[in-house]
């Protein structure tokens, strides 16, 4: 079982890797291969993808967080590259998202349509979790969700003649089964860590050893970075890889409570189980 981080806003420096504010990663186990997300761009998805040795025609399944499109810009480029694999995702995923501009909404949500993916790959749309590959799972919809949301103020949808905030009801995150437990892989979170850890328990009647991955805590305020603190405290704490959309401030915050359970994930990374 072999996990690599393909594209985060950050890579080591001499590694011939290249950095953009995205997220995606590779999951590897027993011979078959996952995508989980495209990142911003297939330029940067590509070439990290072909310094770190793997080649795209050899992906077995893609799985996509949610819409927008620093998961899903590289998409496009990919069906140049891959054909008949199934796509795993929410059925909300082609829905329009916006995001607010001084010069009005601006679009940023993938930028391929459903028809056009539809025409090269297989869509398995799901609410519920979804097996992948053997022992790579969909977390499903993330609900309830009482804990705080990774929410920003400039997302939004249609909503007949107006606009209203973006629910992310097509936000969710991979479960691997590994020997040593669960891992969770984040895309962006916006559902929330906490509410995502708790449907996962829910579903699988366990919770993960460790979180890889973007956790949308950029925005949160000392009162919510204190509770979530207090709850991971309850769940272990498990191993935390964080990148992408976590936040340097809320990053520091966590390692100052757990330490050595808290490292960076940025492009290259590797977790093997």
């Amino acid at each position: 079982m072999k996990i690599t981080c393909i594209v985060d806003d950050r890579a080591p420096r001499g590694s011939g890797l290249k950095a953009e504010h995205g997220a995606s990663f590779l999951v590897e186990v027993e011979g078959r291969s996952v995508l989980f997300d495209t990142g911003s761009s297939a330029a940067v998805l590509l070439h990290n993808l072909a310094v770190l040795g793997f080649d795209p025609q050899q992906i077995d399944a893609l799985i996509l967080s949610h819409a927008h499109n620093d998961h899903t810009g590289g998409l496009a480029g990919l069906l140049e590259q891959v054909r008949g694999i199934p796509l795993y995702a929410h059925p909300d995923l082609f829905r329009e998202r916006f995001r607010k501009a001084s010069t009005g909404p601006r679009q940023i949500g993938p930028a391929v349509s459903r028809e056009q993916v539809a025409e090269q790959l297989t869509l398995r749309l799901a609410a519920d979790p979804v097996e992948v590959v053997p022992g790579v799972w969909t977390s499903g919809e993330i609900a309830p969700r009482p804990d705080p949301e990774g929410r920003s103020v400039h997302h939004m949808i249609r909503d007949g003649d107006g606009w209203t905030d973006d629910p992310y009801r097509d936000d969710l995150s991979v479960v691997v089964e590994t020997g040593a437990g669960l891992v969770l892989i984040c895309g962006c979170c916006h559902a929330g860590l906490l509410n995502t850890l708790a449907s996962v328990h829910r579903a699988f009647g366990r919770t993960p050893i460790a979180v890889m991955g973007g956790v949308h805590l950029m925005h949160a305020d000392t009162p919510t970075m204190d509770h979530v603190i207090e709850r991971l405290q309850g769940y272990g704490p498990p191993q935390m890889w964080l990148g992408h959309c976590t936040g340097e401030r809320a990053y520091l915050r966590l390692k100052a409570a757990f330490g050595d359970l808290v490292a960076a994930c940025r492009a290259g990374t590797v977790l093997e189980f």
